[in-house]
């Protein structure tokens, strides 16, 4: 038997919460996707990661061989950065530049803000390679700081090679009045000295200069990989978004109108 209008009063209070029902599930399905979405980025960043750490470091740890003549820097490409090259070549150094840094994942040069130091260098057939000499700290922007590492005369020198930076959005635009650059860029170095010089340049490991600056250091790949710890993050939100999402829904259920 039922009671006159109680059973539209409880089909009138079963309907907000069957609302409420549907808004909760759809918005923990958005989250939940989400969440997952951004695990798998994660997961495949490490597995990206990993592969990156595993190619540097065989690259670097390969065997030193010649730089190629002029005629074939065009071939070099993405898959010949991070190798070892060995020339001969003569430093000018009243063109050097330096490129401001507060550090490097690739190698230690004892931290602190410093400069890299790049300088033009000239083969015997006259071409010309920048080389990133190394690190010195501030204070020693000027040469005459650092006289004994001004080396004059052909050197034998083994290096890596690297690509130039690109300038980010958010890079500071080269201060040449104080020969200041905020970016590897060894072409826009090189442009800016009246060189024409080989559109890479060389980051020298070998040897280290009299007086020890600009300091020489050896590339390692010491990226960070906290991948697999932020995947594992998001996916165990998403896993409390769920555990929360059910528990709410047996709630309801539980506080669900009776019918008389």
């Amino acid at each position: 038997m039922s009671i006159p209008g109680l059973s539209e009063a409880n089909s009138v209070e079963r309907q907000p919460a069957q609302d409420g029902v549907l808004v909760q599930s759809v918005a923990t399905m958005v989250a939940v996707a989400i969440l997952i979405g951004l695990g798998i980025w994660q997961w495949e960043r490490r597995e990206w990661k990993e592969g990156l750490i595993a190619s540097l470091t065989q690259r670097l740890s390969a065997a030193p061989v010649a730089l190629p003549a002029a005629g074939g820097w065009a071939k070099l490409g993405p898959d010949d950065e991070f190798l070892h090259f060995s020339l001969t070549a003569t430093f000018e150094n009243d063109k050097e530049g330096l490129v401001f840094t507060s550090g490097s994942s690739m190698r230690n040069d004892g931290g602190g803000p410093g400069y890299w130091v790049f300088t033009p260098a000239r083969l015997p057939n006259g071409s010309v390679v920048m080389i990133d000499r190394g690190f010195v700290p501030e204070g020693h922007q000027d040469a005459k700081t650092r006289a004994e590492g001004q080396v004059t005369g052909p050197m034998t020198m083994v290096g890596v090679l690297r690509f130039p930076e690109t300038p980010g959005l958010f890079t500071p635009p080269p201060d040449t009045a104080h020969n200041v650059w905020f970016s590897r860029d060894s072409a826009a170095i090189a442009r800016a000295k009246g060189i024409d010089a080989a559109p890479f340049y060389i980051e020298l490991e070998s040897p280290q200069p009299p007086g020890g600056l600009p300091h020489v250091a050896q590339l390692m790949p010491v990226l960070p990989n906290n991948h697999l710890q932020y995947a594992v993050t998001w996916f165990g939100l998403a896993a409390m978004f769920v555990g929360g999402y059910v528990a709410w829904l047996f709630g309801s259920w539980r506080r669900r109108p009776v019918s008389v």
